[in-house]
């Protein structure tokens, strides 16, 4: 049987200042499009169907105009809802849906309730695990403790009782969830380093963020979402990835669909299909006159850029004078190439102990842009932080 797996959409996001939507809605066609060529037998969704609990006018019509191109492809789609899902909000509706052959799981209580297909090796059974908020969901599912590895274990221990008391001797599993999950147990001490982004919503509220790989054993197939990179956790669990980089740290994602074969008594077989790509985003350090006038950085007019600057002190209307080369410059940081390190041994407060506010203030400038305060920039700091003392002094006589 074979799938295509795929999760984090965000419609409504912006890239920095950039309207994603045309990008979205160009994913959603070429989503359409692999299906149908790939002659996929069910599609998968692991979370993250919108970006935010309350979306926008324009991303509810773009997921409207998304189930209607899904429901015409006449295969199965089954959808969870994502960390930065409403579920109840997301769920609406689902019942009607699901006649349409496209069935959504946002309700934990559900998640034990399989989508069943058939091919001709036999059953395959579809189990949809919602986002689970350790602190919201602990008392539906009967787990012991809060953390994510707590209540994803009963969740998990509800579906290994559903393929053992009622489906056919030999039915292969499918989980699709959403969450942060490691090769490991999720203990502490043996967390991997999976691929983050900062585009990702932290889900540490409510207990430990990351599960272990093992929650999943005996399922033939786990299709994650959350992490915005496609990649492998083991043979048998992996993340699809984000259609479109939301950062620049996916600056290096190559943004793929991913297709699963799933023979009987085998690791399934994966291959991943690019996505379009909206524009290249691309990252550069260096002084702002250099920026504008080398030859060499020509290449860059077309990306989407974040560039960090190497002045010492910051340019003047220096975004403006990018965007004149570079029009598509999305976000701007300044790195003095010449900080003097700090040391990393002491804490803030013992760094400023017997320190006056003056001195700290000048250490302040030197952090900032890699050099002292200049005579008369030492003038006018040493004005300021009178005139700052002197009105402390007068609130506490009024």
């Amino acid at each position: 049987m074979r799938f295509l797996h795929t999760s984090d959409w965000h419609p409504g996001r912006r890239f920095h200042t950039e309207d994603l939507i045309p990008a979205q809605q160009a994913f959603l066609d070429h989503l359409v499009d692999t299906a149908r060529t790939e002659d996929v037998d069910a599609i998968l969704v692991a979370g993250d169907i919108y970006d935010r609990a309350i979306p926008s006018l324009d991303a509810v019509r773009l997921f409207n105009r998304a189930l209607h191109q899904l429901a015409d492809l006449d295969v199965p789609i089954i959808m969870i809802s994502g960390n930065h899902d409403s579920a109840h909000r997301l769920g609406v509706g689902s019942g009607l849906l699901a006649r349409a052959g496209v069935h959504l799981r946002t309700d934990p209580a559900t998640c034990d309730v399989p989508v069943l297909l058939n091919d001709a090796d036999g059953p395959v059974a579809v189990y949809g695990i919602p986002y689970l908020e350790p602190s919201m969901v602990r008392d539906h599912l009967d787990a012991e403790t809060a953390p994510h590895h707590a209540v994803l274990t009963s969740a998990m221990d509800r579906i290994h009782a559903d393929l053992t008391n009622h489906q056919t001797v030999g039915t292969r599993s499918v989980v699709i969830a959403h969450a942060f999950v490691t090769s490991g147990t999720g203990q502490p001490e043996e967390r991997d380093e999976r691929e983050e982004s900062t585009s990702e919503r932290d889900i540490s509220v409510g207990g430990v963020a990351h599960v272990g790989a093992d929650v999943f054993d005996g399922i033939d197939y786990v299709a994650l979402g959350h992490l915005h990179g496609p990649q492998r956790v083991t043979d048998r669990i992996h993340y699809s990835g984000s259609p479109l980089a939301y950062s620049f740290s996916e600056a290096r994602h190559t943004k793929s669909l991913t297709l699963v074969d799933l023979a009987p008594n085998a690791a399934p077989t994966l291959t991943r299909r690019p996505c379009p790509v909206p524009r290249r985003l691309e990252r550069v350090t260096g002084f702002l006159q250099d920026l504008l006038t080398n030859p060499t950085y020509e290449p860059l007019k077309d990306a989407w850029l974040e560039v960090t600057l190497a002045d010492t002190a910051w340019p003047f209307e220096a975004m403006a004078r990018l965007r004149r080369r570079f029009p598509h410059t999305a976000a701007l940081k300044h790195q003095p190439a010449h900080i003097p390190a700090q040391a990393t041994d002491t804490t803030y407060s013992e760094r400023i102990r017997g320190r006056s506010d003056f001195d700290i203030t000048c250490d302040f400038i030197n952090s900032m842009r890699g050099t002292d305060p200049t005579p008369d920039e030492h003038a006018l700091l040493q004005q300021a932080v009178e005139a700052s003392r002197l009105n402390e002094q007068q609130k506490e006589t009024v």
